[in-house]
């Protein structure tokens, strides 16, 4: 007779055998450290243009292709405002120079376009206000590194545009990569769920303003925005009804409708486009939406660099008194496509999505993606939604330095979600390495920064660009 083993048993063996294929954590923390030898940590202090660096207008000019052509001399003016709103709308020069850095190898799914700017407030759809990303048009998976060299530099170039001392500045950088090195070590130590659970409350963050004026301030601001409503604030700001049709004031040339066809037919070509969008939404969401009518759309200037591109404002009504409006933002490849490899997804508004999906703590109720009727992708979101930008060009050094680590450690719970936080952890180790050359590398790079500034300053005074400069 043939004797069987215990089952029970044999399970056990076979779960714990399983268990055995994934790594410890301290065997994740040893293959980062080990990283070292290929990648050490001071090689990212340097940056030199290398010879064959494209010249920065040249890149300039490729980014304007596809855009629209009537909006180019404001995108050049706001370009033009200070080296800091230069590097911001430049996201495309600095993917090039990226590439060519030093990188462990470890890739995440990177921000792509990562300046303080791009941080901010939001509500959640269960109302809470989180810090987080809150731009993330470039998305794509990339090595995690690229996004804090952007976001240090952006914060040297930031101290300087408000007249911060040299010495403040590199406190300002540091505080920030310790920031997101320290708590990259603290995500490696978590469950995966609790992760991919964690958020930064606002609330939690402005006890921590050390100017009380900013703090006073920053905690009015947050009020305001839990008080506001569409209906009783933006509607009045934003649209025309006069006992008509509602439609949306027109601001040229920033906020206007687009003339080039028949009223009718684009309605109809926007309403496909909708259609379209409505299915890349979950179930509940669709039903949520068809409550709501549209009532029209206008183009809207937003940012430094997305002038040109195509974003709309949708008014939908759900009855007189009931209001929602969405935004459909022009999705186009992203900047470190050449550099990082091609997105899996064709539509680049599902790019942005998942991207949003991946880095974000909570996502818009509202968020997808459409296609219009000559090709161009788009992603759908809600316009406003307790929205609070930072006030970042009058931060003083203090301030600034405490936003700084907000950002950094914001980053870190992003690249975490979607990256190996031991690994991470374990390349970056428990001395502030990695700290000082992100801080060498962002002086070095906001110098860059200032001399390509120069270049297109020389370019509009030659009358080699169109600027339109509008007042303050």
């Amino acid at each position: 007779m043939t004797k069987h083993g215990d089952p029970k048993k044999s399970r056990k063996l076979e779960t714990s055998s399983t268990l055995k294929s994934h790594p410890t954590r301290e065997e994740l923390i040893a293959f980062g450290k080990n990283l070292r030898e290929k990648c050490p940590r001071q090689s990212h202090a340097i940056w030199q243009a290398p010879p064959n660096r494209i010249e920065p207008l040249s890149l300039i000019q490729q980014s304007n292709q596809d855009r629209m052509p009537q909006l180019l001399p404001i995108r050049h003016g706001r370009l033009l405002h200070s080296p800091f709103s230069f590097y911001r709308g430049t996201a495309l020069n600095m993917a090039g120079d990226l590439a060519a850095s030093p990188s462990s190898g470890i890739r995440v799914q990177a921000c792509g376009d990562c300046h303080l700017m791009n941080f901010g407030a939001f509500a959640t759809p269960e109302r809470r206000v989180i810090f987080d990303i809150n731009d993330l048009d470039e998305t794509l998976p990339a090595p995690w590194e690229w996004d804090v060299k952007r976001l240090a530099a952006s914060i040297q170039l930031a101290c300087r545009h408000n007249g911060i001392r040299e010495d403040q500045a590199r406190d300002a950088v540091l505080n920030c990569v310790r920031s997101y090195r320290e708590h990259m070590d603290e995500y490696s130590q978590m469950c995966i769920l609790d992760v991919w659970y964690a958020s930064i409350d606002v609330e939690d963050l402005l006890p921590t303003i050390v100017d009380a004026k900013t703090r006073a301030r920053s905690e009015k601001r947050l009020a305001s925005a839990r008080e506001r409503s569409v209906q009783e604030h933006e509607f009045p700001e934003m649209v025309i009804s006069d006992g008509m049709t509602p439609t949306i004031k027109e601001n040229p040339p920033l906020i206007f409708h687009y003339h080039e066809t028949g009223h009718e037919e684009q309605m109809a070509h926007f309403r496909q486009a909708f259609d379209r969008y409505r299915e890349t939404l979950q179930e509940d969401r669709r039903l949520l939406l068809d409550r709501f009518k549209i009532m029209d759309f206008a183009i809207k200037v937003v940012g430094v660099g997305s002038v040109g591109t195509i974003c709309s404002i949708v008014l939908l009504m759900a009855g007189e008194h009931d209001s929602l409006f969405l935004q459909v933002k022009q999705a186009r490849r992203s900047v470190l496509e050449d550099y990082a490899g091609k997105s899996v997804h064709s539509n680049d508004g599902q790019r942005i999505v998942h991207g949003h999906r991946m880095m974000q703590s909570a996502s818009d109720l509202f968020l997808g993606w459409t296609e219009g009727q000559q090709g161009r992708q788009f992603y759908v979101r809600q316009l406003r939604d307790m929205k609070i930008k930072p006030m970042v060009e009058v931060f003083p050094a203090g301030v600034m330095t405490g936003y700084a680590a907000w950002c950094g450690w914001t980053l870190a719970r992003s690249h975490a979600r979607s990256g190996e936080p031991a690994k991470i952890s374990g390349y970056l180790g428990k001395s502030d390495r990695f700290d000082e050359a992100i801080a060498d590398f962002a002086a070095l790079y906001a110098d860059q920064t200032e001399q390509d500034y120069e270049l297109l300053l020389k370019a509009a005074r030659d009358g080699k660009l169109e600027v339109f400069v509008e007042e303050d």
